[in-house]
């Protein structure tokens, strides 16, 4: 997965991520990502004209990040192997990302002002010219370059991008809380998640909050770890 591509009007996924943790002053952390998914999102949302290849790699970084705000929101919810590694592969690319970043502008500032080259006086003037030793022949070279992508390779991580249909959305679970609502007036978090999927479990915390933010629901929780009450 590329993750990454850039121009003076465009930034790839990780590096915007990276610029609204700057912008914090945060380090890399799952609490640092789950802060600014928001303004992750919206910054997808305002994509125009992104290729359907460029616009799936934000997606896929933008449900990681949902992932690891649900948690960091619901201590509770339990993740699998495969989504705890999704968080920690989202973590050491950007670390990477951040380094290799450094490291470029590093190169940028010591090289591009002032090129450096040295040579005999007497070649001063002379047209620079492609001059292998003898031994030097087609296969040699492509087999050295073979093996220097093949270091560079142990250091690109290995990873599938798929892409899988939502089961439910928002939309529904804000439409059947609010049926749950006119039923009984007061619902609490923990009995409307029981025997729910995890995916589905996501949908309707989100739900809550959308409901929330346009003033469709009281909520309520005791303690930091206590049930969600929700009233109409």
């Amino acid at each position: 997965m590329a993750f990454e591509i850039k121009n003076e009007q465009f930034s790839g996924p990780l590096e915007k991520l990276l610029q609204l943790i700057e912008e914090k002053k945060l380090e890399v952390t799952r609490i640092a990502l789950a802060e600014v998914t928001a303004e992750f999102l919206g910054y997808v949302k305002s994509l125009q004209e992104v290729g359907a290849d460029v616009l799936a790699d934000f997606v896929v970084v933008a449900a990681r990040l949902v992932l690891i705000k649900s948690k960091v929101l619901l201590p509770s919810l339990t993740l699998t192997d495969e989504e705890e590694h999704d968080i920690r592969d989202l973590e050491s690319r950007l670390v990477l990302y951040r380094e290799f970043r450094a490291a470029a502008g590093t190169l940028v500032d010591n090289f591009s002002a002032t090129p450096r080259a040295a040579s005999r006086p007497f070649l001063f003037g002379t047209p620079p010219i492609f001059y292998p030793s003898k031994g030097l022949r087609v296969d040699t070279l492509r087999s050295a370059i073979g093996r220097v992508f093949a270091v560079l390779e142990e250091f690109i991580p290995k990873d599938e991008r798929v892409v899988k249909r939502a089961l439910v959305t928002i939309e529904e679970k804000m439409k059947e809380l609010i049926t749950r609502l006119g039923e009984m007036a007061t619902q609490s978090f923990r009995s409307l998640s029981a025997q729910k999927s995890k995916s589905e479990i996501v949908a309707l915390f989100l739900a809550v909050l959308q409901l929330v933010r346009h003033h469709g629901v009281n909520v309520e929780q005791g303690d930091q770890f206590a049930d969600i009450i929700i009233r109409k």
